[in-house]
């Protein structure tokens, strides 16, 4: 096979295996807030190592990075490519583990109905979910449009976590709810907001990946 096209066909294995951790992650958001509806204590104390798997994909995929640098000694758009996923694959990770946290908060909590402590979550979760699936989708189909709209859309995911926070100072105020649930709870919302925050990372790496340039400043 020659050079280029084997070249080129690493890059897809390279963008395939960045969509299987995602997808892997996006399972576990979903399975993770399902094993919470359910109060399935046995299933959420298994939750809590979940990172480890992401841990082995991320390992994976930057040996697979470092592999092409060294032998193929890419150029421009190709560079550009494989420097991304580097960055990508370290945000994916991150998600991974805010997953194992909160599912470490949940059992904590005993298994809490997070509408109790704001009715803001619902909308917060479901927010979250859709912008992470928007980046991965906008990295792996190199979508620089969709991932402007990413970078552009966690004002929404901000503006719950402000709200949850008010709802907590004033159930907290009101005694509704006790401190150490306060502060549980906030957290949680925290982690959701890193996520998010993870997912314009993303969004900000694909718009690199087509141009070389973050925040308006050209890198590469």
């Amino acid at each position: 096979m020659a050079p280029r096209k084997l070249f080129q066909q690493e890059l897809e294995e390279l963008r395939q295996d960045i969509l299987q951790m995602a997808e892997w992650i996006e399972d576990g958001y979903v399975c993770l807030f399902d094993t919470l509806a359910k109060k399935d204590q046995e299933t959420m104390n298994r939750f809590v190592r979940h990172d480890r798997v992401i841990g082995d994909m991320q390992r994976n995929i930057e040996s697979k990075c470092l592999s092409l640098l060294t032998r193929q000694t890419p150029v421009a758009r190709d560079l550009r490519t494989v420097s991304a996923a580097l960055k990508i694959v370290t945000d994916l990770e991150r998600c991974g583990n805010h997953l194992s946290d909160m599912a470490e908060f949940f059992t904590r909590m005993g298994m809490p109905d997070l509408n109790d402590y704001s009715e803001t979550f619902e909308k917060m979760i479901e927010k979250t979910q859709a912008l992470m699936k928007k980046a991965v989708d906008a990295f792996v189909n190199r979508d620089m449009k969709l991932g402007e709209e990413v970078v552009n859309g966690d004002d929404v995911i901000d503006d719950c976590f402000n709200q949850i926070k008010d709802d907590l100072v004033l159930a907290l105020k009101n005694g509704t709810i006790d401190a150490d649930g306060c502060v549980d709870a906030l957290m949680v919302a925290k982690y959701l907001e890193k996520i998010g925050d993870h997912a314009v990372n993303i969004g900000e790496w694909e718009m690199f990946q087509e141009t070389g340039m973050i925040d308006e400043i050209r890198l590469l």
